[in-house]
């Protein structure tokens, strides 16, 4: 083929992929609300979560948040989960722009039914995640998960090891450790705040808010909406620096182990 018409023919199939792959849609924030499932949660404490995800989608003070993006605009996707392999989504990526599509959402997820799942495994939840982040059609300012949990990680890849490689592709992992319960179950562990500050989250701006009340579980939930879509800083996590060092990131495997050697 003449050179002319190689390069003639070489542009026109640069053309035709460039128009093959569409244009990701660019937003402020891409948000991924992980929600824990695993059955040491009784029924009615994942029927609160799950409302108090929905109200909080509702109100005035999450839906003023979006606003603040130089866009406006917040992708949101929402997946329970439970043991490796045990999650489901409940909400697709959905773009956020008002707050009809916010109460969209929270009619989406006071529609679904309650179920749990068997098994805790936050490393599998935060892959789960950060894959959905990395294979959607968005392109985020920040890129964020909300992880949600009421005991450590004992099944899966180390919690660490995945934090690691989220951390290295700019993704921000928050923590809402629920600990309304007093540590007595199999896989309890006291001071999973600082578990989750030492072991879970991850980013510059990574913040988290522990529930220790289920009555303060709503009002939490709205509060770390509203400054994950703001971008505005978290509450500092004081504890951590007191009590890091002497927290063990294994420690849910290791009870996990004990318990099946025992039986």
């Amino acid at each position: 083929m003449p050179k002319p018409l190689l390069q003639a023919a070489t542009t026109l199939v640069l053309c035709f992929l460039a128009q093959a792959v569409p244009a990701q849609t660019k937003v402020d924030l891409e948000l991924v609300l992980a929600v824990d499932t695993s059955r040491s949660m009784d029924h009615d404490e994942l029927t609160l979560q799950r409302e108090g995800y929905a109200a909080a989608l509702e109100h005035p003070a999450v839906t003023s948040a979006l606003s603040m993006g130089e866009l406006g605009k917040t992708a949101i996707m929402y997946f329970e989960w439970g043991g490796p392999g045990w999650h489901r989504i409940l909400v697709p990526w959905t773009v956020v722009e008002t707050p009809e599509d916010a109460a969209a959402i929270a009619a989406i997820l006071r529609a679904k039914p309650i179920a749990g799942q068997r098994g805790t495994s936050i490393s599998d939840a935060i892959e789960q995640a950060a894959t959905r982040i990395e294979a959607n059609d968005f392109e985020g300012a920040r890129k964020v998960i909300d992880i949600s949990g009421d005991g450590p990680n004992n099944q899966g890849r180390p919690v660490t090891e995945v934090r690691d490689e989220v951390a290295a592709l700019g993704i921000e992992v928050n923590g809402l450790p629920l600990m309304v319960k007093e540590p007595g179950g199999s896989y309890s562990i006291p001071d999973l705040d600082i578990y989750y500050e030492t072991c879970v989250i991850t980013g510059q701006s990574a913040f988290v808010i522990p529930i220790f009340e289920m009555s303060r579980l709503v009002a939490s939930i709205r509060q770390k909406l509203v400054l994950e879509i703001s971008g505005l800083p978290g509450p500092p996590n004081t504890r951590l620096r007191r009590a890091s060092s002497a927290t063990d990131c294994l420690i849910g495997e290791k009870l996990r182990s004990r318990r099946l050697w025992e039986n």
